[in-house]
């Protein structure tokens, strides 16, 4: 099938929060109205999506609803499926009394109703189930393109599915199950999709999300007179994407972010530094990522280019310990969600690395351990007798998940050193990734530097991230520089592991530091010595994002 170009509607469209929603699964618009359920409390709900009213539709029934993830409505019926049972029921009945449609050896998830068809999809046998309406007879099934808990929704020519562990939204051929394109969600835990048509004859993809939230719930029992606790959380958001199928990426939902990175001159110990330049990286310019303003905090800087990278330089005739300074760059900048669409049988015949690329690219110039017996070893056992150059980044990127758990520590490690504690922290993580990588002839780079905290629904607020952070290219011949993170994904022991940020980066990812130091000072022409100097102890950084305002990507991206 060829697809030129998909994308969503850009009419204004709003974030749905349905009244007493705890865990809202599948939803159907029908008839103006929201449908949805809600699996926790086992409310069929009916939303009127301008305001959130609410109305429980199956007031007297709502126990035969309880655990019920899927949900979709044709010709007057309603269908939804509860464990292993897929059930409907006549919208003309008041007491909506559910009949079993089929039972399966395995629980339903989603279900989607186009003419004749039903589909059903199972997380835990992995597939699409297509049955036939009349006959509620199997005809087929294809195998789901994620690990996690799928919803469905069904297009003329298209199957969508949301997938609760990839926090991703796949598009399927509906004649061959075939993905043509996948798109990263702007929230975690995607629970339900479905399409709301417009005034402009157009419509818009929304998606549903369930998930927990942390809070400081007040109690005058416990010192202090607070505590924190977890609450549900659940709302409908429209999903705005655009796929770009000669660029081999897709776009979704991005945001205008006001970034501010700033030093504060508070030296830990004397220190005197003469004709001191101090070098700080700006936002690249990448695919997902577009500057539209910077401007100095504090004192101006100059700019210099460094590999493509634009870098602002802050120059001091001299710095003492005794002065105090405050200074740095603010950006606003406007990020997207990106996903790459690039198969294994698209690096058959790829062609070969640069001389210049293997120089810069395949050497340990980041204390990186590739000498070390038990490194050299990794490297061989990651990819075996692996030839495709995108299947061995995946099993490298398999192998260090197998071998690792998060941790956070005080200071990065040498990968061996890593690898024998079988623990790392995300910089730990991708000293392993880069030294296995670059052994397997694989040009990668490190990527940061810092992650807006993700909360895209919180605007106008200042907000500070936890800690620094960072991740990798990899360089693939023919196509360019692909993104992929160092541990989000390590998510469950042992495997299956998600790959929504293989190839894929969320919005929040803020892209600097490409190719060169993300800081750097050089006194009286020459680098300063880390060891009699850090940067660390010399001051103090501070880190801001404000959320602005919630982009769509255009096709003239």
């Amino acid at each position: 099938m060829t697809i030129s170009k998909i994308v969503t509607s850009v009419s204004t469209s709003k974030t749905i929060r349905p009244i007493a929603a705890s865990s809202i699964y599948g939803i159907v618009f029908y008839q103006g109205y929201l449908w949805a359920i809600d699996s926790r409390n086992g409310y069929l709900l009916k939303i009127d999506p301008a305001t959130d009213n609410t109305v429980i539709v199956n007031s007297h029934n709502w126990s035969d609803f309880l655990g019920a993830t899927g949900l979709a409505i044709a010709e007057d019926r309603l269908w939804f499926t509860n464990r292993e049972s897929v059930y409907y029921c006549s919208l003309d009945d008041d007491i909506l009394k559910p009949e079993v449609f089929v039972r399966l050896d395995s629980d339903a998830d989603g279900i989607a109703v186009w003419q004749s068809t039903i589909y059903i999809t199972s997380q835990r046998l992995g597939q699409i189930l297509i049955y036939s309406r009349d006959r509620a007879s199997k005809i087929t099934h294809f195998y789901t393109p994620g690990i996690g808990l799928e919803n469905i929704t069904v297009t003329e020519e298209h199957i969508w599915l949301s997938d609760t562990l990839e926090q991703t939204v796949y598009c399927l051929d509906r004649a061959t199950g075939e993905t043509i394109f996948s798109v990263l969600t702007p929230f975690e835990s995607p629970t339900g999709l479905a399409f709301a048509p417009n005034s402009d004859g157009k419509e818009t993809l929304y998606v549903a999300y369930a998930d927990r939230e942390v809070y400081i719930r007040d109690n005058p029992n416990a010192e202090p007179n607070y505590e924190l606790q977890y609450r549900d959380r659940t709302f409908i958001h429209p999903l705005h994407f655009c796929y770009y199928p000669d660029q081999k990426y897709a776009l979704s939902n991005g945001y205008a972010i006001e970034m501010s990175y700033a030093e504060e001159i508070s030296p830990l110990d004397p220190v005197e530094l003469k004709d001191l330049e101090w070098r700080i990286a700006l936002p690249a310019e990448t695919d997902r990522q577009k500057i539209r303003e910077v401007e100095a905090i504090g004192i101006p800087f100059t700019e210099e280019v460094k590999d493509g990278q634009r870098i602002a330089v802050f120059k001091f005739d001299k710095l003492n310990s005794e002065e105090r300074h405050v200074f740095g760059w603010r950006a606003i900048i406007e990020v997207w969600s990106i996903k790459y669409q690039i198969k294994p049988r698209d690096c058959e015949n790829l062609s070969e690395l640069s001389e210049e690329f293997a120089a810069k690219y395949l050497v340990d110039n980041d204390n990186l351990a590739m000498n070390s017996e038990i490194i050299q070893r990794a490297a061989n056992d990651a990819v075996s007798r692996e030839t495709n150059l995108l299947r061995k980044v995946y099993s490298i990127r398999n192998y260090v998940y197998d071998k690792l758990t998060y941790g956070i520590k005080p200071h990065i490690d040498t990968p061996d050193i890593v690898l024998r504690r079988g623990v790392g922290s995300c910089g730990e993580y991708l000293g392993l990734l880069l030294a296995l990588c670059r052994l397997n002839g694989i040009a990668c780079r490190t990527v940061g530097r810092y992650k807006c905290p993700p909360h895209p629904n919180n605007k106008h607020n200042p907000l500070q991230p936890d800690y620094n952070h960072v991740w990798m290219e990899f360089y693939l011949p023919d196509y360019g520089w692909l993104p992929m993170e160092s541990n989000p994904d390590d998510i469950l022991e042992g495997g299956p592991y998600p790959t929504r940020f293989f190839m894929g980066l969320a919005w929040y990812h803020a892209e600097m530091a490409k190719d060169t130091s993300f800081e750097t000072l050089t006194s009286e022409g020459m680098p300063v010595d880390k060891e009699k100097v850090s940067i660390g102890e010399l001051a103090l950084n501070h880190v801001r994002f404000t959320i602005l305002e919630e982009l769509q990507p255009s096709e003239a991206q």
